[in-house]
């Protein structure tokens, strides 16, 4: 059981973003793949945001097409600045590099909705 449960964490499908090169380097090879990219930003203080982390990861194993990135506005400021991110969470739907779909706050059965309706 303890080895089932340490693949499920190295195997995550929500991949954490650790730099603003390691961003612009997911959202160009999305781009050049076509993929549809959703991403959350989050900080670790702000509770409904770790809360959404788990819906993340659920949408992540269902749509194995999209790309699902998790910011950290402490630890990569100018990549929050860049897409004016203003609070936490905060859910952008990307398609060819630029955002389409914007939602703020924690309603996992928005997401789903929005997510759903840019793959049809």
């Amino acid at each position: 059981m303890a080895e089932q449960q340490h693949q499920t964490a190295t195997h995550s499908r929500v991949v954490k973003v650790e730099s603003a090169v390691a961003w612009d380097m997911f959202i160009a090879k999305a781009k050049n793949q076509g993929s549809l990219v959703v991403v959350q930003f989050t900080a670790s203080w702000c509770m409904p945001s770790v809360a959404m982390e788990p819906f993340l990861e659920e949408l992540a194993l269902i749509h194995k097409d999209i790309l699902f990135l998790l910011v950290d506005v402490d630890e990569i400021k100018e990549v929050a600045s860049k897409m004016e991110i203003k609070a936490m969470p905060t859910f952008l739907v990307m398609k060819d590099g630029v955002a389409v779909d914007k939602l703020v706050g924690a309603n996992p059965a928005e997401i789903k909705k929005r997510v759903l309706g840019l793959m049809n």
